[in-house]
């Protein structure tokens, strides 16, 4: 994985993890570079997007931000893009979906949303989901 400076990630930079040593190795970097892991991975002939904010030290995206990553993937879900999705504290998980370039697209655009989301938290670490500081 990149740097933070290089964060987030543009689709064609998701790494594939389809092989084992492939996500221990991006796991591994995300985890140096502190930075949220992602990836994409091919399960027979279709994809998985998977990202866990826990491979940065840095603050989980805030509870109250949530509901927005949760929307889309039941979003993508309801749409049939992803057969089923998983938003947890510090992860996200969707799968299968037909093609690789779809599954590198969502998982880009999570981890912009992941990314961002994040960097707000540490910049701004009071709002609270109203608005209000």
């Amino acid at each position: 994985m990149p740097t933070t400076a290089e964060m987030p990630l543009e689709a064609a930079r998701i790494p594939d993890c389809t092989e084992l040593e492939a996500h221990r190795a991006a796991y591994s970097s995300a985890k140096a570079n502190n930075v949220i892991f992602v990836c994409v991975a091919r399960h027979g002939r279709q994809w998985k997007v998977q990202l866990d904010a826990m491979s940065s030290s840095r603050p989980y995206v805030p509870d109250h931000a949530m509901p927005v990553l949760r929307s889309a993937v039941e979003a993508l879900v309801r749409d049939g893009t992803a057969g089923q999705g998983s938003v947890g504290a510090d992860y996200i998980s969707l799968g299968p979906i037909k093609t690789e370039s779809r599954a590198r697209e969502i998982a880009a655009a999570f981890h912009a949303a992941m990314y961002g989301l994040q960097q707000l938290h540490m910049t701004v670490p009071n709002v609270t989901s109203d608005g209000d500081s």
